[in-house]
């Protein structure tokens, strides 16, 4: 998917959404902007409460905004009802009919519109091999998997053909291992559907891994929008920053600007370069994020920027978490890649330095 693309398939202005007056106001929503491309795999990250379902329902026509437009390919779809929309949603809960067969649920949409029987036939057929169920056509829902269910769910929601899915946390009440079968298969599906589809999920692993773009949420704000790397390794905001994966914040002051990079002073004196966020010009003190793989450990502590001393080595499988707390207080987490050659090599108590490279140091906004 090329994000770079100029044609939007929706596009959020000013959409604000308010519940009750007066002192009982709640603002859900405001005053957000969002352009979402055609045929992207676009996802609303954010915690419980940022407003990522609430805009997700505005898109889908189960609520109305305050203030604001949300166009669909250039129409305002705002005052439309949902059966209005070529907009189709797939639910937290699936919402499947358990007295229904699989390929009656997937064709119940297609019948509820009036679409010929030998055209239901043929599109269910198509959309039971998209999702590889032909094998269970024939099957009651309530015979069938949590996994292939949420299939059924998807197939269901694909079959009318709509120009955008929406997907509200599909994959929450799966097991570890199936939700992440699931996330390959839906982005499979949607890249050869080639259907705009919106996700929500408040899971930053399952957002980094399915996204053409994020939008991480916060507060019914849009914090950041970017692709997964602009997200994870430069995150513009500490919101951003500490959502997103496991960080290091440090206090620094800058000492020069030029172009697109700075110079920091780190409290040991040293000084290391950093990228900051754009219309941004830092000044003072700022505070720069690092995350822990981005960083090495090293015996020496003459030639590196930081040093201090081991306080917990956290043996995770495929890497080894070391809490080094910095001379000046700080606990800073470096993560280390481990090896089949044994253990990290490093022993809680004993000094280090960390050597940092060019370019892992992020500056805030904020």
């Amino acid at each position: 998917m090329n994000s770079t693309s100029k044609k939007a398939a929706i596009e959020i202005r000013g959409v604000s959404r308010v519940y009750g007056a007066g002192n009982a106001q709640v603002t859900a929503l405001g005053g957000v902007f969002l352009n979402i491309q055609e045929n992207e795999f676009f996802t609303l990250l954010g915690p419980s409460g940022c407003g990522k379902t609430t805009l997700l329902r505005l898109i889908a026509g189960f609520d109305f905004p305050t203030s604001g437009e949300i166009l669909l390919y250039g129409q305002d779809i705002a005052p439309l009802p949902p059966f209005k929309r070529p907009v189709n949603t797939v639910f937290q809960n699936y919402a499947l009919f358990p007295h229904m067969t699989v390929a009656e649920n997937i064709g119940f949409g297609l019948q509820m519109l009036g679409k010929p029987k030998a055209e239901i036939k043929a599109r269910v057929e198509e959309m039971l091999e998209l999702v590889h169920m032909t094998a269970m056509r024939d099957r009651q829902v309530s015979q069938i998997s949590g996994g292939q269910q949420q299939r059924v769910a998807l197939a269901r929601a694909l079959a009318p053909k709509p120009k955008v899915l929406l997907l509200d946390e599909p994959l929450s009440a799966l097991d570890y291992k199936l939700r992440k079968e699931m996330q390959v298969e839906l982005k499979r599906v949607q890249a050869e559907t080639g259907i705009t589809f919106i996700f929500v999920t408040h899971d930053q692993e399952e957002a980094l891994t399915m996204s053409d773009r994020i939008a991480v949420m916060s507060a019914g704000s849009v914090r950041q929008v970017g692709n997964p790397w602009e997200i994870y390794d430069h995150p513009a905001e500490r919101f951003v920053a500490n959502f997103i994966g496991e960080t290091n914040f440090l206090e620094v002051e800058v000492v020069s600007v030029e172009g697109g990079s700075a110079k920091v002073r780190l409290r040991s004196g040293k000084e290391i370069p950093a990228t900051f966020p754009e219309q941004t010009t830092p000044s003072g003190k700022v505070t720069i994020v690092i995350r822990p793989e981005h960083a090495a450990l090293s015996e020496r502590t003459d030639d590196a920027p930081l040093s201090g001393t081991i306080e917990s080595i956290v043996y995770l499988g495929t890497d080894t978490n070391i809490g080094v707390r910095l001379d000046g207080g700080t606990l800073f987490n470096v993560r280390q890649q481990n090896s089949r050659s044994g253990p990290c090599g490093y022993s809680e108590g004993q000094t280090v330095g960390i050597k940092l490279s060019d370019d892992v140091a992020q500056i805030l906004k904020d």
